[in-house]
């Protein structure tokens, strides 16, 4: 019984990779995507949590009181999940929210930029020029998203236990180097780790629940581009 976060650079297929060792393990595999979960629970509209995830810099440029009220909730939703066991999450900050739970195996997909640009050509019909740009601001976005919201660098070695160069592997080779590794000791899951992670979970929910249903951090926001598309 055990955890697992993936964080991955753009285009190295890391939620391929998570389904895969969620797959071979028998564990649910979640991402980011389980805060719409509790959307309603917290009267919080959907559309503006999603933009709020996703334009998180210049979102907390409007709203300086917002980080504290944004972590919080991710914390919480974060945590309600994990405190289940057996889970494989993958998305930005899994590791900022256990970086003390010993039983979390912490993992990082990466491959070099060439290899990169070489996905998005393939998926997304551009010339090498155009994909490089598109690789490189996604690289930037993350960059900056992790950095306002946790102070933290996702490219920073430190912050893992394993680290995968997947353009040298195969994506089952990949998992399967995961689900050896979390099968050691020091992944396992002890009565004293969960406990940790309970702790941490009832914390999160207390900090949300004295904050008003209706936070002033989802309030009206301006027309996105985004929205423009639909």
């Amino acid at each position: 019984m055990s955890v697992i976060t993936i964080s991955r650079g753009s285009f190295t297929h890391g939620s391929i990779v998570a389904e895969k060792v969620a797959e071979k393990l028998g564990y649910r595999c979640i991402s980011r995507e389980i805060l719409l979960e509790i959307t309603d629970e917290y009267n919080i509209p959907e559309i503006k949590l999603l933009r709020s995830i996703r334009d998180a810099p210049s979102f907390f440029e409007r709203y300086t009181f917002g980080r504290e009220k944004y972590i919080n909730f991710i914390r919480a939703a974060f945590l309600t999940q994990i405190i289940k066991d057996n889970v494989v999450y993958h998305g930005f900050a899994g590791q900022y929210f256990l970086k003390d739970a010993p039983h979390v195996l912490k993992v990082r997909i990466i491959a070099n930029m060439e290899y990169r640009i070489e996905c998005m050509m393939q998926r997304q019909g551009v010339s090498k020029k155009k994909a490089e740009k598109m690789v490189k601001e996604v690289d930037e976005e993350r960059r900056k998203w992790s950095q306002k919201l946790y102070d933290l660098d996702t490219w920073d070695s430190r912050l893992y236990d394993l680290v995968i160069n997947i353009e040298k592997i195969s994506i089952d080779q990949a998992s399967d180097m995961i689900c050896n590794t979390v099968k050691l000791s020091p992944f396992q899951t002890t009565p004293e780790s969960q406990k940790m992670i309970e702790r941490l979970s009832r914390e999160a929910m207390t900090k949300l629940k004295k904050g008003p249903k209706q936070s002033p951090f989802f309030e009206p926001m301006r027309e996105s581009p985004w929205d423009k598309k639909k």
